[in-house]
């Protein structure tokens, strides 16, 4: 089995959010979550894409000064990491079986346990987002809202499967050689960002790519072979009564799963935003283009940046249904312009 190298993350990972990280024991094993801020505000659980942590995948949006006042302010945010996934995880043993999507839900709602948090409100990408969402559809009653980033919801095409499996066995054999990681850079962001023979990486791409060298090869293999065995959760999505905000990027390998998603879920809880020449990584490569719609999106459970939340949104997801009609067009950041056309109404009626 292929190693990953041993060179040191650069200095982006070392920033800390002042969380503290636990390592919660859970039916499947256990696993490393991040604890930061207001443990009696409402609970924001992330999940992030294969190969990345908490940091590498959600640094940019929580490092946005506008997104702090907005997600810190209201909540207490709990990013789990896949297995493996943590800074300095030692390999996964051999002798440990492969944990399917299932059981990867099923350590959310462990991890839930073990705080003592009844419902929440989940924020993840690509494969992350697949796996909360698949935790929404099994326990429907303990989450308030979703929001999704260039999200998986079919079982893998015959073609993306097999595909996978050739790269999963470069990555078993070879560990993070230089194709796994250009595959997972073209996973994650647009050609705008990755660079060219004339115009350089940018810095997001170079810090993801010297990240990269920091992971467990193994750990890496063993999530990216769960969700390439993923069930198809398209009539799971149809049950969902849960408001949902899908982000995906113009240049997203995943943009038509992400279309497909939002085709399938009820419009009347459901919205779907396209960031123009971006990638999967939202979170990273444009989250400033997420600011407004989260802002829409949120201000139905009473948060916004200058409210006392906890007292808010326990009320309005209790006590109220909300009709989403939302419709958001391209969001246009290129070459510091940023052009905004959204449409949004969002009504609610008390059942009180």
């Amino acid at each position: 089995m292929g190693e990953s190298s041993g060179s040191v993350s650069v200095a982006v990972e070392r920033i800390s959010f002042g969380g503290k990280e636990h390592h919660v024991p859970t039916n499947c094993g256990p696993i490393s979550v991040v604890v930061y801020g207001d443990l009696e505000k409402p609970a924001l659980v992330t999940y992030p894409d294969v190969a990345l942590n908490y940091m590498s995948c959600y640094q940019g949006l929580f490092f946005c000064p506008e997104a702090a006042s907005l997600l810190l302010y209201n909540f207490c945010i709990y990013h789990i990491n896949p297995p493996g996934h943590e800074f300095g995880a030692a390999p996964i043993s051999s002798d440990d079986p492969v944990l399917s999507v299932d059981q990867l839900a099923d350590q959310v709602a462990d991890v839930l346990d073990f705080f003592g948090l009844n419902t929440v409100m989940c924020l993840g990408v690509t494969a992350g987002a697949y796996i909360l969402t698949l935790f929404a559809s099994k326990h429907r009653e303990r989450v308030h809202g979703l929001i999704l980033v260039s999200p998986l919801c079919k079982a893998p095409s015959w073609k993306e499967w097999l595909y996978n499996k050739v790269i999963s066995n470069f990555l078993y054999f070879y560990g993070m050689c230089g194709l796994i990681k250009e595959w997972l850079i073209q996973r994650y962001f647009s050609k705008e960002v990755r660079g060219s023979f004339q115009v350089p990486e940018s810095d997001i791409v170079q810090a993801c790519r010297s990240l990269l060298d920091d992971r467990q090869s193994v750990n890496i293999w063993r999530f990216l072979e769960s969700i390439n065995e993923r069930p198809d959760l398209t009539d799971a999505l149809k049950k969902l009564q849960c408001r949902t905000l899908i982000f995906v990027g113009e240049n997203s390998p995943f943009h038509a799963d992400a279309i497909y998603m939002a085709t399938k879920m009820n419009r009347k809880f459901s919205a779907l935003v396209e960031v123009q020449a971006c990638g999967s990584l939202v979170t990273e490569e444009q989250p400033h283009a997420m600011l407004l719609p989260l802002e829409y999106f949120l201000v139905g459970y009473g948060l916004n940046k200058s409210r006392g939340p906890a007292q808010a949104l326990s009320n309005s997801m209790v006590s109220w249904s909300y009709s989403m009609d939302i419709s958001f067009t391209l969001v246009d950041t290129a070459v510091g312009k940023e052009t905004r056309d959204i449409s949004s109404a969002i009504t609610a009626s008390s059942k009180v």
